[in-house]
């Protein structure tokens, strides 16, 4: 009994954080411009900017790029989670927190299920600009929606390494930096933009090692067969390892806090 009463708190602690961080969200529309405004501007920029030179016009540009986007965006809305903990951890209202009859963990768990919204406000912008640019996928609503899941799935599960990166950072500035470095890296060193055989050898050697690399492959690829690729279980896998390894850890570095 007593089990499932803790089992209880921790969901309804967890729910109740996340519903307020959400609020916060609400509160704040600038946390939405990683979301709504930067994946229409880099959809509208690269397309057409690069669309002509790369692929020979926008059309035939954005089964690249609206993937390449997609997971750019992911990259940039989980990486808010970073800086949003730190900006509460060194305003002490965690600390406020924790003295509340309340699951331990329910503050940081908020956070990042809270996150899951702004990765589907995310993906839907992303997907959406694609279409009104004329981007029409070759499979059905339903392959779309599965590879829009996935995409968001990547992203929460690398929300976790950036909640770490909030949760051992000295400010909410650092950690704004190392995100922004490590998406920008993340996206531009890998098949996001351009295809892997335009790349020099050495270029094309890191975005091998580029995991994104291999999640805007297996997007394509649904998005081109229609079936679930042995890539997509490749980083479904990639995915629950991510969360297996850095969940654990951010819980340590939050109860060191």
């Amino acid at each position: 009994m007593d089990v499932k009463m803790h089992g209880g708190n921790v969901i309804m602690n967890t729910a109740t954080m996340a519903y307020r961080n959400l609020l916060k969200t609400v509160h704040n529309p600038d946390n939405f411009m990683d979301v709504v405004i930067q994946p229409v501007l880099f959809m509208l920029m690269f397309g057409y900017l690069f669309g002509g030179a790369i692929a020979g016009g926008v059309q035939a540009y954005l089964p690249t790029i609206v993937p390449g986007i997609l997971i750019q965006t992911m990259l940039s809305a989980g990486s808010g989670s970073g800086a949003q903990i730190r900006e509460d951890l060194d305003s002490g209202v965690f600390d406020r927190f924790k003295s509340l009859p309340m699951a331990h963990i329910a503050p940081l768990a908020g956070q990042l299920f809270a996150d899951s919204l702004r990765l589907l406000i995310a993906t839907i912008t992303s997907l959406t600009t694609g279409y009104l640019m004329g981007w029409r996928p070759a499979v059905g609503f339903g392959w779309v929606v599965a590879i829009g899941l996935l995409a968001i799935f990547t992203g929460w599960a690398l929300s976790w390494i950036f909640a770490l990166l909030g949760l051992l950072a000295k400010s909410a500035g650092a950690v704004q930096s190392a995100s922004l470095m490590t998406m920008l890296v993340l996206s531009f060193m890998s098949n996001a933009f351009v295809p892997l055989h335009s790349l020099t050898k050495p270029l094309r050697f890191v975005a091998h090692l580029n995991p994104v690399t291999y999640v805007i492959t297996a997007i394509r690829q649904i998005l081109a067969t229609g079936s679930w690729t042995h890539e997509a279980l490749l980083v479904l896998v990639f995915d629950v390892a991510v969360v297996a390894v850095f969940a654990p850890l951010a819980v340590w570095a939050y109860d060191r806090n």
